[in-house]
């Protein structure tokens, strides 16, 4: 199969879909990769080591979109590059539809097979190519969280930690899945007093058992979370359900009972959001202030430490890859139900359910379009 990577060109995304080891173990397999010039650069893999790993360095996406049976990305594509793609080309990368009906309706229009990572799914009823980015995400919304609190960005000037004398800061984090554990996990690691807020009774025992007395659980009802927004000097939003539009737990009536300066860190932006208030912001200008508090919701956030996500998401993502690679995107479906589970788009249908009905679009089985 011909497999082509391009530069990311979404707004500072810096992450690549295949590293030149990944090539390698493409090419390994008999397949010919083609990879934009300057693709990797965001990571330190220059043109030179993709070469080296096999991999054809092509000057221009539209060169690889137009040879490439299968394009490997990190972010869902915009506009222009949807623009390229064309019938029965497979897309494998995040997608994000649920929220955004334009792009769900280029690649309708498109013809294209599109393969979501987030949604493709594990034996444990996890989302593992998901999974290495929302801990990156998680962690990280802890450091942006920390920075946007400093009174330069806006912030009530708390040091997340404290020092000997005076409090820490207090920590909301609403969802205790990958995100929410990565956040409590850096946010009790600096000192901070954090309280997790999930709905299911395992999640928060698990919690519980792992965290002990460095972080409270608390079951996540009307009050509870209310509570927690309103005493809280930072909410992590780390809501999920898989493929679907994120809930919004926080409303904007919630935002007045909060402390002036008091930032919300929304890692479900992705998906649309857990903050009433939300919208997507970029690396560039990362924040806004409604009602005086401090919101951070860049979309993209693993793409500031690139060299680290792509790494990461590499390792999980590959062996999917190959197996598309090796057996055509039709029979390697149909041998992993898991791998299936990420058909989002097909032939001009919609394909996964939670995507369908957040846009409010026919919907048609995934198992359709094996035949």
């Amino acid at each position: 199969m011909i497999v082509g990577t391009v530069r990311e060109i979404k707004n500072h995304e810096y992450r690549v879909g295949l590293t030149p080891e990944s090539v390698h173990e493409l090419t390994a397999h008999g397949h010919q990769v083609l990879v934009e010039s300057g693709a990797g650069d965001g990571i330190g893999a220059h043109d030179s080591l993709y070469a080296k790993a096999g991999g054809e360095i092509v000057p221009s996406a539209r060169e690889v979109f137009a040879a490439a049976e299968m394009i490997v990305k990190v972010k869902e594509p915009q506009a222009e590059e949807r623009a390229m793609l064309r019938p029965g080309q497979i897309l494998y990368t995040y997608l994000h539809l649920a929220p955004d009906p334009e792009q769900t309706r280029d690649l309708i229009a498109s013809g294209a097979t599109c393969i979501a990572y987030e949604t493709v799914s594990d034996d444990h009823g996890g989302l593992p190519l998901l999974k290495p980015m929302s801990q990156v995400a998680g962690r990280m919304a802890i450091q942006a969280g920390a920075t946007a609190l400093e009174k330069a960005n806006g912030g009530r000037g708390v040091l997340l930690g404290g020092v000997p004398g005076v409090l820490p800061a207090k920590v909301c984090v609403i969802g205790g899945g990958v995100v929410g554990f990565n956040a409590a996990q850096m946010a009790a690691g600096l000192g901070a007093d954090v309280t997790i807020l999930d709905r299911s009774p395992e999640v928060l025992e698990k919690l519980g058992i792992y965290f002990e007395a460095r972080a409270k659980t608390r079951f996540s009802n009307r009050a509870n979370l209310a509570e927690c927004v309103a005493d809280a000097d930072l909410v992590i939003g780390a809501v999920l359900i898989p493929g679907a539009a994120a809930p919004k737990l926080v409303t904007a009536d919630m935002l007045k009972t909060m402390k002036k300066g008091a930032v919300l860190v929304d890692v479900a932006i992705d998906q649309g959001g857990c903050f009433e208030t939300s919208h997507a912001t970029t690396h560039a200008e990362p924040t806004y202030v409604v009602d005086g508090i401090v919101h951070y919701c860049v979309a993209n956030m693993p793409g500031a430490v690139a060299r680290t996500s792509t790494y990461a998401l590499n390792n999980v993502t590959l062996p999917h890859a190959l197996r598309i690679a090796d057996l055509g995107w039709k029979k390697a479906l149909r041998s992993d139900p898991h791998l299936l589970a990420g058909l989002n788009v097909w032939d001009g249908k919609v394909t996964y359910q939670a995507v369908a009905q957040a846009l409010d679009l026919p919907y048609t089985p995934a198992q359709e379009a094996l035949g």
